[in-house]
């Protein structure tokens, strides 16, 4: 069963026609999109509030509602929840107009929006550990010096084109968005030497984008406005900036972690060492204990990459690889074989004379 209209704005069945739109703008200004964005609930609500303006500020309406309720516009004479949300601006532009700065007003028209556009900016780690502010040049299409602008002859300047249906219920009056100016209410009347049919041309602009630290590869940033303008000084469109990551020669990211692969030589993971890291930002120091085997990995908490949606930092793992040398001198050759044939050799640091590790040692020194 659908909501009642008067329950919806919250008014009593006595309201008067200024308390009904006075009812009707605070329920307008709760939920409106601007207020609310990506929020359907909120959109739901707005265009349930619509429909009940629709049918309750109009005298006739109202009268045909109060004796048969929701079953005088079965027909589809309300607005219905499947409305465009554009209907709903041009349709009470007087309402949103003194609202919102009058982004919806001019006695329902309808401001165009100008399209958006989508540039790729790639990134190296360490831009994305301290975050960075880009000037990127963009191709955008821009209002044409000199082009002049007429009210469009078939709406009369209003946006929007109204109809009037004789119906059971009486004379039925609809409005929809102009279909020659798009709801804007402009045409052009001189369009400039090589300006498009809306009167735009192309210009580079650069564009300044200050890209927070901690983003990630397929992450999209919106810069309002900055995209292409709109004809009749419309809504510019919206700058999409797409991240994408460069490669790094050390480090291999996973979410706010990094990876990183230390080679040791055998002397040092026998011995133990302590080895200083370039990291992204700064160095640290990292402590091998001795007899460290290849495949151990060793965890430096905080020292990764800070995280977008929360606090803190991730942590840099170091994977410890055992180099085993490809080449040998004869010294270093006898002393392995002698090495392969002890048979009371036990490759173990705890097992093993120190004065056998510091020979290893100073022999790949």
């Amino acid at each position: 069963m659908k909501e009642d209209y008067y329950d919806i704005l919250g008014v009593s069945k006595s309201a008067s026609s200024s308390e009904i739109k006075k009812a009707y703008r605070k329920k307008a200004i709760e939920f409106h999109p601007d207020k609310n964005p990506d929020d359907k609930i909120a959109e739901a609500n707005f265009k349930k509030a619509a429909e009940a303006y629709e049918v309750l500020g109009n005298q006739e309406k109202r009268s045909k509602y109060d004796q048969f309720g929701h079953a005088a516009f079965e027909g589809g004479q309300g607005f219905g929840q499947g409305m465009n949300m554009d209907d709903i601006f041009s349709q009470f532009g007087d309402i949103f107009g003194s609202a919102f700065g009058g982004g919806f007003g001019g006695g329902g028209q309808r401001h165009s929006k100008g399209s958006d556009m989508r540039i790729r900016v790639k990134l190296t780690l360490e831009e994305i550990a301290s975050g960075v502010e880009k000037k990127i040049k963009v191709p955008r299409k821009v209002q044409a010096p000199g082009v002049q602008y007429g009210n469009c002859s078939t709406c009369n300047g209003t946006g929007q084109v109204t109809k009037i249906a004789n119906t059971i219920l009486g004379r039925m009056q609809t409005s929809s968005i102009c279909s020659n100016c798009s709801g804007s209410g402009k045409t052009i009347l001189n369009r400039p030497s090589g300006s498009d049919p809306q009167g735009l041309i192309k210009k580079e602009e650069t564009v300044s984008i200050k890209i927070p630290a901690g983003v990630e590869e397929g992450m999209q940033l919106k810069l309002s406005g900055k995209g292409n303008d709109a004809p009749a000084n419309g809504v510019s469109g919206d700058l999409l900036v797409l991240i994408e990551e460069k490669a790094h020669d050390h480090f291999v990211r996973e979410g706010s972690h990094l990876h990183f692969d230390l080679y040791v030589s055998i002397s040092d993971a026998v011995l133990g060492v302590s080895k200083e890291l370039n990291l992204l930002e700064g160095k640290a120091r990292i402590k091998l204990e001795n007899g460290i085997q290849s495949g151990k990995t060793l965890r430096l908490r905080g020292k990764g990459l800070p995280s977008l949606n929360s606090y803190g930092n991730g942590d840099l793992l170091v994977h410890i690889n055992v180099w085993t040398p490809k080449t040998l001198n004869k010294e270093q050759r006898l002393f392995f074989e002698k090495m392969q044939g002890d048979t009371n050799f036990t490759p173990h640091p705890e097992k093993t004379d120190k004065s056998f590790f510091e020979k290893v040692k100073d022999m790949f020194a």
